[in-house]
């Protein structure tokens, strides 16, 4: 149930972000600065027909950023979620993926940092909040199993 609902949510937001994006073909002095996948890609974007899709997410998170961090939120809960099915016996497994999951939110927010907009650095806070939890739930877990080991050795 979870897992569906926070997919629903997932392709509902991506599906707006990307559409609140595609604003962009339209603001050609954008170009410059919001298309980094199509310079990765292609080089210099000349027409519209340059602009990689993925453009369409940075520009909706730079200027309309609602629907992407709801994107962000989803997908955050949704890798949590699989982390712990996949995880549910071994507690010391959760800690570390959620140690590197939380590190490559952080390596994001790292990323974003530079950003000159508000929608971009709100995003950017976001990811560091995002990474920085993940990063202390799985100290917090991994202390609580090194505790309970103890105990139990104690005992």
């Amino acid at each position: 149930m979870k897992f569906g609902v926070s997919s629903l949510l997932l392709l509902f937001s991506t599906f707006v972000s990307w559409y609140e994006g595609s604003e962009i073909l339209n603001r050609s002095f954008e170009w410059r600065y919001s298309t980094p996948f199509s310079h990765f890609l292609y080089g210099e974007v000349i027409k519209p027909s340059d602009i990689s899709q993925l453009d369409y997410f940075v520009y909706a998170a730079k200027f309309q950023p609602g629907f992407p961090i709801i994107m962000f939120l989803s997908s955050l809960y949704m890798l949590i979620l699989i982390g712990y099915y996949i995880f549910q016996e071994e507690k010391k497994g959760l800690a570390y993926y959620l140690t590197f999951l939380g590190s490559g939110i952080l390596i994001l927010s790292y990323i974003t940092s530079n950003s000159s907009t508000a929608g971009g650095q709100i995003i950017y806070y976001l990811f560091l909040m995002g990474g920085v939890s993940c990063i202390v739930i799985a100290l917090t877990n991994y202390y609580h199993i090194i505790n309970r080991l103890r105990e139990k050795i104690i005992s």
